[in-house]
This record gives C-alpha cells, sequence and structure tokens, in this order.
C-alpha cells in the first residue's frame, strides 16, 4: 500500500488486517515511508509498522478535532459552514406559492431560475 491511513479506518482494522494477512504468510509494506517496514518480518519490522499505524491514526484524530474547531469558529463568528444553499429559502416560498396557485413547474421553473428536478424535490410533500 502507499501510505498507513488507507490501509484501514482506524488501529484495530489495521491490526486485524495485519493479523489476518500475517496469518496466511502475507506482509504489508508502505510505500511512502522512507524505511522498509515489513509486516512480513518478525518482531521489529512488525512493531515499527503498527507504531506507524498508530501515529496516522493519531494524525487521522487530530485532523478531525481541528475540523470540528474550525468548524465551530466559524459558525461562533457568523460564517456560513458547510456546502452553500443551492437556493434561497425565499425563492423555494415563491415556488411554493407559485405552485399553489396552480402553475405547472416548467413555469415555475421559469420564473424562480429553479431546475425542475430541485423544484419536484422542494415541492413534493
Amino acid at each position: 500500500m502507499h501510505t498507513l491511513d488507507r490501509l484501514g479506518r482506524n488501529l484495530r482494522e489495521v491490526l486485524n488486517l495485519v493479523h489476518d494477512l500475517a496469518g496466511r504468510g502475507i506482509g504489508a509494506r508502505s510505500l511512502a515511508d522512507p524505511l522498509p517496514i515489513n509486516t512480513a518480518d518478525e518482531g521489529m519490522g512488525r512493531i515499527a509498522f503498527l507504531l506507524l499505524a498508530l501515529f496516522a491514526e493519531m494524525e487521522r484524530t487530530f485532523t478531525a478535532e481541528r475540523a470540528a474547531h474550525a468548524r465551530a469558529v466559524a459558525e461562533a463568528a457568523g460564517r456560513q459552514v458547510g456546502r452553500p444553499l443551492a437556493h434561497p429559502a425565499d425563492k423555494i416560498e415563491y415556488a411554493r406559492l407559485l405552485r399553489a396557485q396552480g402553475h405547472s413547474y416548467s413555469q415555475i421553473s421559469a420564473k424562480t431560475s429553479i431546475p425542475k428536478a430541485s423544484l419536484y424535490r422542494y415541492l413534493t410533500p
């Protein structure tokens, strides 16, 4: 594999996979690491590989914590977090009003510039 963070979602998955592969006589080696560490090697090679897997999980955890903190700071500052809204709420309400008045989806789409596929999603109960 190229990097250890691609081997599993967490340390437990990495440990289970390395153990299962070792039971079948298959080793795993990270191509991105400068040292040739192979799990097929007994002793130090396997320990070094597992330590690198532990550090990879720690980095994933720290990255997730930093992202959550950045989102919280942005929300506290009143900034939009996440994907921007495709269509403002007032346009959708206007489309609902037009639909209640009996306009077709094509007419509503022409007046609001909201695609018909989106209108079906917004206006179908």
